[in-house]
């Protein structure tokens, strides 16, 4: 990602580009069901990837409000576990994955605690998600269009491929809407 990439509006200064420029139109028009719900979760993400660019580590870890420990680059860090968990221990049914992000006594929640201004600490979480969406992906891509309904077991309880797909494009919206109020907050930027 390049900021000069996103940079461009006119029509809009304030916005990343003018809206006949958004990468996120140029994704395919879905016709079924898997489809609709998988060019969402791409247009999500690609949303992620604007709010964030060309920031730099201190801008990325910088939290909202006290006491708050949101900021985007925790944001990044934890979609990142958001579809490692529900891509590969969920859906692909994978067992054993550590976190990515361990909990300790200094960080409850080290999903946003450990996303401090480190340039080592924004590659490696754009680095694992990255690798998270990629693998998701490809589960997505093996998946048959009628798989749906298939229901999986989850521990105890069952869970419906398409609740959980739901649910990520739900995820990535609420989170979303935090990053529109982060990155204004950090440069004035505001949501497209």
């Amino acid at each position: 990602m390049t900021a000069e990439r996103w940079s461009v509006a006119t029509v809009y200064p304030d916005m990343w580009v003018d809206p006949d420029d958004d990468p996120r139109e140029a994704l395919a028009s879905p016709v079924s069901e898997k489809d609709t719900l998988w060019n969402c979760l791409r247009h999500y993400r690609l949303t992620l990837e604007m709010k964030c660019d060309g920031l730099d580590a201190e801008q990325l870890a910088r939290r909202s409000v006290p006491p708050s420990t949101m900021s985007l680059l925790g944001l990044v860090r934890h979609l990142a576990g958001v579809e490692r968990g529900w891509f590969q221990e969920v859906l692909a049914g994978v067992e054993g994955l550590p976190a990515l992000y361990e909990e300790t006594p200094e960080w409850p929640d080290p999903d946003f605690d450990g996303a401090v201004a480190d340039p080592a600490v924004v590659a490696e979480a754009w680095e694992s998600w990255r690798r998270e969406v990629r693998d998701a992906d490809a589960w997505l891509a093996a998946l048959p269009e009628d798989d749906l309904g298939r229901v999986l077991p989850r521990g105890e309880d069952r869970v419906v491929v398409r609740e959980v797909l739901v649910h990520l494009v739900e995820e990535y919206a609420r989170h979303l809407g935090h990053a529109d109020l982060l990155r204004e907050r950090i440069d004035g930027r505001v949501g497209q």
